[in-house]
């Protein structure tokens, strides 16, 4: 069993590399087995610490385990990340582990390719300026992924709740060679963007869709519980609405609220990933259009990225022989 460190891990992940990978992953189709469990502990100084299961079984190839936790208050508390994960790969012919594998950079690595992907089928090759939302330790490698997917864009905008925070990542990115500039004003922001992304743990939503540009593509990562919610029912209303995969409508705030007040309905949502890949679904049909995909992840896209990571690792030429 080998160990695969966060280094190995951003080194073999590039994303011009792994976008890629992802885009003919979706080509085929799930994983034979994938599912997710998710367990909580009501924590009275805030969110819920949170534990999170996905496992993937694709038959005579590989079996996945993700094993992460989300603990709101380890910074403050403990000065420890807030959220922590290992990735178990298993060989799927002999039931051997192969490889464990740094968790949070598959984690930082697979959410923004996964959202790259989207942008690369749904925004507009001619975006100018991209806003991002949250400054979290994600936040750095979507700016990264989504530049990859959009190269044409110049102007990258950062807000956060805590200004300072917005402060610290345009630092960060500097530190990749990429110029970004704090912002205050989220409203005015995102009137001007062309490229939303939003990172966030919100409850209550901040991204109005009055806002909205024509021709914008919002990106929402957030949301990952049906608590929680980044984008207005105006969003909504205003976008062709697509996500990574369906199942993310079953589990996300930004849908199960709007679908209980009946201010959309699951046919609203257009395509996943799988369709617009496969070209079974139409994306963008016009520059005015406002698109919005919802990121949920799920077992099955981390399958796709420790499979490409294991292929990497050694030398192999990625494959995934996925069942339709």
């Amino acid at each position: 069993m080998e160990m695969i460190d966060a280094q190995r891990v951003h080194a073999l992940l590039d994303f011009p590399g792994l976008i890629a990978a992802l885009r003919k992953a979706h080509l085929g189709g799930m994983p034979a087995q994938s599912d997710r469990l998710i367990y909580k502990e009501p924590n009275p100084a805030g969110q819920p610490d949170i534990f999170i299961i996905l496992p993937a079984w694709q038959p005579g190839e590989g079996i996945l385990a993700k094993l992460v936790t989300s603990f709101p208050n380890n910074r403050a508390r403990h000065g420890l990340p807030t959220v922590n994960s290992i990735y178990v790969f298993i060989n799927g012919q002999t039931g051997v582990t192969e490889a464990i594998a740094d968790g949070e950079a598959l984690i930082f690595r697979k959410t923004s390719a996964d959202s790259a992907l989207g942008s690369s089928l749904l925004s507009r090759p001619d975006a100018d300026t991209f806003l991002m939302i949250g400054a979290g330790g994600l936040a750095p490698y979507l700016v990264e992924a989504h530049l990859t997917a959009r190269p044409a864009l110049r102007r990258i905008l950062l807000w956060n709740r805590t200004h300072a925070n917005a402060t610290l990542l345009a630092r960060r990115l500097a530190e990749r060679a990429i110029e970004a500039t704090p912002v205050e004003d989220l409203d005015a922001a995102v009137a001007e963007a062309d490229i939303i992304c939003s990172a966030t743990m919100a409850t209550e939503p901040h991204l109005k869709g009055r806002l909205l540009k024509p021709g914008a593509h919002v990106d929402l990562v957030g949301s990952f519980t049906p608590e929680m919610r980044e984008s207005d029912d105006d969003v909504l209303l205003r976008a062709k609405i697509f996500v990574d995969h369906r199942q993310t409508t079953t589990r996300s705030g930004e849908f199960l609220g709007p679908f209980a007040r009946d201010v959309i309905r699951r046919e609203n949502v257009r395509a996943d990933l799988f369709e617009l890949c496969q070209g079974r679904v139409p994306g963008r049909t016009s520059a005015e259009d406002i698109t919005l995909m919802k990121n949920g992840g799920g077992s099955h896209i981390d399958y796709f990225v420790a499979k490409y990571l294991m292929d990497r690792h050694h030398d192999r030429e990625f494959s995934t022989t996925c069942a339709s």
